[in-house]
């Protein structure tokens, strides 16, 4: 190897480790060769400085601020949807910047609009910096309605020559991190059910039981991979396109299928040779599970791929659920005796857990199916945040998810008020202060504002020191080159390709100081001014620090750190009113006037609201600076907890489905079924009070021996009224079950401290 040859590859070995993927050398390369010749041309050919302006601003914003994810025509449908927006804006900002009381009232509705319209469209959200760009520029510039037509046309020759830049240069793969890690954790997940089934059906033969052993292994090891992936920075490693958030799901649904697999795991028959009916129909069950989740595993390896297969899968893993139902229903009741109950219990236990894991796969897989079908959506559906599946219309969907959002604890909206105050403020000093190249002051506050004030503060802190070095640094280059104009030319290039890669593969104040040297370049090449232009934006970018930092403090200080604790508890607060209101649901399907009584809809929507918020608040918490107070592994096992509770509410749902009036005496199963839900009820109560006091969390309730038996009792009792039948015997049990599983869900996410 020569050492050219051994240059390179250190070089390419350093870009590997800093910048994965090549993404933001993609970004930077594109916007390196674009951004100058459109410059060049608007300011030689056409000499127009704000045609030139807006074209080297905009395509800043379509190029380097923004990376859309997804196949091709994807990313290109979103392109066109931002080139489009971003021109509304621009003859918004043009038409706002006089008098500053409508600029500065502009800019705050603007930025609110657009860092809340997240909630509503990933598409939006993803592109939120370059739209708010699109803004900033011509409020903080001057103009009257003939100042249109040329930024329109700056805008344009960005947006149409960056619509070919991203199709034929160095475009990127349509790849996603989590996927492949996600594909094999399935289909692991699909081979130790197998392994599993084949050791029970060997009778647990020495072969069949290291078969077993090793798929357990090798299983355990895919979600460990995928969870390190996912852990591996403080960055989701996903975009917030709809196909990303629900891959992003698939982090907890797999893990939380792992441990439901683990705890079903049954042991050979003994003393006879043919498994019980509710057993046979158990192992039947996760053979059917087992092929829905190689079919997921096919489909996410795709990208926009048929649903289809995947589907009638589940199909056949819902005839598997109701055989596990049909022999559960011919299970003798047994009545009259403790050790009687006792064995109804044990007959129907492997027909719970096959019912628990059918509902965890089932979960998993429809959340893969969710993805393609998000993936095939139309770009208008995108935009507007359409959800795949029977959605009554795009503005109801609006609505639903917005309003999941405006509440005072969503991390969402503090963020979306406290960036439209920033916003605001900056543009209103910068016009009472009068500095030049005003709108640099509103940049500085949009790149240091953060979700804290330590955040703010250290970010502003690197802000301003980079601004400095660039200063000297262009400084130098000016000194060393003078007025020579076609040295400043050429640099310029090179300047844009270090000032796309610093912030990503460097550190922020290594992006400031290139983006500094950037200006410095590109203003002196429209009037030489020399190396004053930088001690310019030295002051605008320290008022627009100061700006951040204020808001930081007065907003919500404490960033997502606090907001985390109040996400968790409050989506465990809802979580347990969704499932205490799906057992007193199934309790009031057994009486006569079942039919009356509504199935708890807006438990379930409001638990499904808490959720989402708290994903929002997690993803925050993991973008903030600083050191974690606790592993992330610890703050995820209590984030996963969340969806724990809620599939167990929605199992409850599907196990009382279809379950007609009984007209039997059932007080006794009511009432140690209630006192139950009510024991995990005050559990969790405890542990939400105690995340918000930053106190030791309670520690994990044990089994209750008097509790099952009063049930078991009841049972039996019950069980001697044929009024009540079978099928009310046997969901009452399969009731019982499920609270203990949110029961031993305690002891998985209960740590010495508070998570943050």
């Amino acid at each position: 190897m020569t050492a050219g040859q051994g240059s390179l590859a250190r070089v390419s070995a350093w870009f590997a480790r800093h910048d994965p993927g090549y993404a933001a050398l993609r970004r930077a390369t594109r916007t390196a060769i674009v951004m100058p010749l459109l410059f060049a041309f608007c300011s030689i050919v056409l000499r127009d400085p704000q045609v030139a302006t807006f074209a080297a601003f905009g395509s800043f914003a379509m190029l380097m601020l923004v990376d859309f994810a997804g196949p091709m025509r994807e990313r290109l449908q979103a392109q066109l949807g931002l080139a489009v927006t971003g021109a509304v804006f621009v003859c918004l900002g043009t038409l706002a910047s006089r008098p500053v009381w409508l600029a500065v009232a502009g800019m705050a509705v603007v930025a609110f609009a657009v860092l809340f319209a997240g909630t509503v469209s990933s598409v939006l959200a993803s592109a939120s910096t370059s739209l708010l760009l699109a803004f900033i520029l011509p409020v903080t510039l001057p103009g009257t309605v003939d100042s249109i037509p040329p930024r329109l046309l700056g805008w344009g020759l960005a947006a149409v020559v960056g619509f070919v830049a991203i199709a034929v240069l160095w475009p990127a793969p349509a790849r996603e991190p989590l996927r492949a890690p996600a594909a094999a954790a399935a289909r692991a997940l699909a081979t130790r059910l197998r392994a599993d089934v084949a050791y029970l059906h060997g009778d647990g033969d020495p072969a069949s039981a290291t078969a077993r052993t090793q798929a357990t292994a090798v299983a355990d090891a895919a979600i460990a991979g995928l969870q390190s992936v996912f852990l591996a920075s403080p960055y989701r490693p996903t975009g917030l396109s709809t196909p990303a958030r629900t891959v992003v799901r698939l982090v907890d649904e797999l893990t939380w299928l792992n441990l439901q697999i683990s705890q079903s795991v049954l042991s050979p028959p003994i003393g006879s040779s043919r498994p019980s009916p509710v057993r046979e129909a158990a192992l039947q069950t996760k053979l059917a599970a087992a092929e829905a989740l190689d079919a997921g595993a096919e489909l996410l390896r795709q990208t926009g791929g048929d649903p289809g297969p995947l589907e009638a899968a589940l199909q056949r893993l819902a005839q598997a659920r109701a055989a596990v139902y049909a022999a559960a229903m011919s299970v003798p009741t047994l009545p009259g005796s403790a050790d009687g109950s006792d064995r109804l219990v044990s007959a129907l236990d492997p027909g719970f857990r096959a019912q628990e894991l059918s509902r965890a796969v089932d979960q998993a897989a429809r959340n893969i199916a969710l993805t393609a079908r998000a993936e095939r959506r139309t770009w208008w559906q995108r935009v507007l945040g359409r959800q795949p599946g029977d959605v009554p219309g795009p503005l109801s969907a609006a609505e639903e998810r917005a309003s999941g959002y405006f509440t005072w604890h969503s991390v969402w909206l503090r963020n979306s008020i406290r960036g439209a105050a920033a916003l605001g403020i900056a543009v209103l000093l910068a016009d009472v202060t009068g500095v030049q190249h005003s709108f640099w002051v509103v940049l500085g506050t949009l790149s240091v504002l953060r979700s804290n004030a330590l955040s703010t503060g250290q970010t502003a802190l690197r802000g301003v020191l980079g601004t400095s070095l660039g200063v000297i640094v262009g400084a130098l280059l000016l000194f060393a080159i003078g007025t020579n104009t076609v040295a400043l030319w050429i640099l310029l290039p090179f300047a844009i390709l270090l000032a796309g890669i610093a912030p990503a593969a460097i550190s922020f104040a290594a992006g400031q100081a290139a983006f500094t040297i950037t200006l410095v370049l590109l203003f002196n090449i429209i009037v030489p001014t020399g190396w004053t232009v930088g001690l310019l934006r030295i002051e605008d970018i320290a008022i627009g620090c100061g700006v951040s930092l204020l808001v930081g403090v007065l907003f919500w200080p404490r960033g997502a750190s606090a907001a985390l604790r109040q996400a968790l508890a409050e989506a465990y607060a809802d979580g347990l009113r969704y499932l205490t209101a799906a057992v007193s649901y199934g309790l009031t399907r057994c009486e006569s006037a079942a039919s009356e009584v509504p199935r708890p809809t807006a438990q379930s929507l409001r638990a499904a609201a808490s959720s989402r918020r708290l994903d929002d608040t997690f993803r925050t918490y993991l973008s903030e600076r600083g050191t974690k107070r606790h592993p992330l592994a610890q703050v995820t096992a209590l984030v996963t907890g969340v969806a724990g509770v809620r599939l167990a509410g929605d199992s409850l749902i599907d196990v009382w489905r279809g379950q007609h009036p009984a007209h039997g005496d059932l007080d006794g199963a009511r009432e140690s079924l209630q006192r139950q839900a009510d024991r995990l009820t005050r559990w969790y109560d405890d542990l939400g009070r105690d995340l918000l006091t930053r106190a030791d969390p309670p520690a994990p309730l044990d089994a209750d021996p008097g509790l099952d038996q009063r049930l078991t009792d009841a049972v039996s009792r019950d069980g001697e009224d044929a009024s009540i039948g079978a099928a009310t015997v046997v969901r009452l049990v399969w009731t019982a079950d499920y609270l203990d599983v949110v029961r031993r869900l305690q002891a998985l996410i209960v740590f010495p401290r508070d998570p943050a």
